[in-house]
């Protein structure tokens, strides 16, 4: 099993904890994490995008020229795509870009991802993690204290108003739950912050 140093808000080391193997142990698979990562940015995508045949277009109901005898080329619409002002010809037109993975290969992906921050460590485990009033101050101490000057995810067991206001104003820094913890989220920030209790929750769901 995995161990990791267990910290105060303060900083200090206070023990270590060991970490589920099933979980935090796994062999990291690229190529898993990079089809959950694809299939999450194309599921935020909004596919509004829009533009207009030669058939949306307005104007071009007259024929511009006769067919034949002018020695210009035929044409038939002031609006074909070819002309100023004219349609878009294969254009984008709105669509939706969601597509779905199974259930066992995003888990794995989840797994993947939080065994590399362990490889890597960049993990930090908090014995316990309260503000008494929401100070983005108060919340900045405590990175520093853990020496996180880079992007840091913090996840909560369950949300928490006080810690969620008072970290949302630092740069590069995101809190989430277990709950709503993803693998895109957790490999676009350099740091892992997670609460004992959240590391239980995440072992209860997951192993």
């Amino acid at each position: 099993m995995p161990k990791v140093a267990l910290y105060d808000m303060s900083g200090k080391q206070v023990g270590d904890i060991e970490l589920n193997d099933s979980i935090f142990g796994v062999e990291v698979n690229k190529a898993v994490l990079h089809q959950v990562v694809v299939n999450y940015l194309a599921n935020q995508r909004q596919g509004t995008h829009n533009t207009k045949t030669r058939a949306e277009v307005r104007g071009g109901g007259k024929k511009p020229w006769r067919q034949k005898g002018t020695g210009r080329a035929r044409q038939g619409s002031i609006r074909a795509p070819q002309w100023v002002k004219g349609g878009v010809a294969l254009g984008p037109k709105p669509r939706s870009y969601r597509f779905t993975l199974n259930k066992k290969l995003k888990r794995l992906a989840l797994k993947s991802a939080l065994s590399s921050k362990v490889v890597e460590n960049d993990i930090f485990v908090l014995d316990n993690l309260t503000l008494d009033t929401i100070k983005t101050k108060e919340m900045v101490k405590v990175l520093n204290n853990l020496n996180i000057d880079t992007k840091a995810l913090i996840v909560l067991p369950e949300k928490d108003e006080v810690i969620v206001k008072s970290a949302r104003n630092i740069p590069g820094v995101t809190t989430t739950m277990v709950g709503t913890l993803n693998v895109y989220d957790i490999l676009n920030h350099t740091k892992l912050v997670l609460t004992k209790d959240a590391v239980a929750k995440i072992e209860e769901v997951y192993a």
